[in-house]
């Protein structure tokens, strides 16, 4: 569940390191040439994402799941607040993905490097590897003591809305990019491929946290692929075994296959936030 615009400045972040890390990414870059999409640049990937979320803050307006929030303004405000700083750390960490990226191509590490591979593979695999990787991430963050005390700024938002997906404590961010590193290494992930995941990762975030209600039918067929808004609003309701499930970022997938799926949940019951707070 990567949740920010900022995921997408991994690359961005790179350019003004040290020369050791542009020349592992560069090796990245062209070594393998003969199989890379065109590479969209860093601005215009964020730009989209801005403007995928003013599209969904304005249809919270016009199809919202929960009416008569009148303060919208006032609960995002601190959200945004959050964004900055996670912005700013994923600045900070940026080349730790870029230079895993790198070393598995340059060494030739990774499951994707047993067997010659067509691009579609890559892919695949690529993006399904980093979606498993979230998805135990985001397991573990529920249940180590210690990963729990940063993911709980994020389930304490009382009014979750496309804003959120943008709430989240540094110490997350840490957290998930270390298991982000982790999946590149063990499949041998191409830093193309990290940044295309991200991309849908965070264009996903803001959807599935969006407070806005979908054709229960449509819902119900695209639940079967992907994380919907319907099935993420199980996992922030404050009843413990809910919160406790649902944890897929991108495909829904992973909570049918580990046993973590909450089908349906009654939304004029569902309250938001956690247990004993608020």
């Amino acid at each position: 569940m990567h949740y920010a615009v900022a995921t997408i400045i991994l690359v961005s972040g790179i350019r003004d390191n040290d020369t050791t890390q542009c020349s592992f990414e560069d090796s990245l870059l062209t070594s393998r040439r003969d199989i890379m999409p065109v590479w969209i640049p860093d601005e215009i990937r964020l730009a989209l994402l801005v403007i995928g979320c003013e599209l969904l803050w304005t249809m919270e307006s016009v199809r919202p799941l929960y009416r008569d929030r009148p303060y919208r303004w006032r609960h995002a405000l601190p959200n945004l607040g959050l964004t900055v700083i996670l912005i700013l750390t994923n600045i900070v960490l940026s080349f730790s993905s870029a230079a895993g990226a790198a070393y598995a191509e340059h060494q030739h590490f990774g499951l994707l490097f047993l067997v010659p591979a067509p691009m579609w593979v890559v892919v695949a695999v690529g993006v399904a590897g980093l979606d498993l990787f979230t998805y135990l991430a985001h397991v573990l963050l529920h249940t180590s003591r210690i990963a729990w005390h940063f993911h709980r700024v994020h389930h304490c938002d009382r009014e979750v809305d496309v804003t959120t997906a943008f709430r989240q404590h540094p110490g997350e961010t840490v957290w998930r990019i270390f298991w982000q590193v982790a999946a590149i290494m063990v499949f041998g992930i191409p830093l193309w491929v990290v940044v295309l995941y991200l991309t849908l990762s965070s264009f996903n975030a803001q959807l599935e946290h969006a407070n806005i209600t979908l054709n229960a039918r449509v819902d119900w067929l695209l639940r079967w692929f992907i994380v919907t808004p319907d099935m993420h609003k199980a996992h922030h309701s404050r009843y413990q075994p809910e919160t406790d499930s649902n944890y897929a970022n991108i495909f829904s997938l992973w909570d049918r296959l580990f046993g973590t799926y909450t089908a349906r949940i009654n939304f004029r019951e569902l309250r938001y936030g956690l247990e004993g707070e608020g």
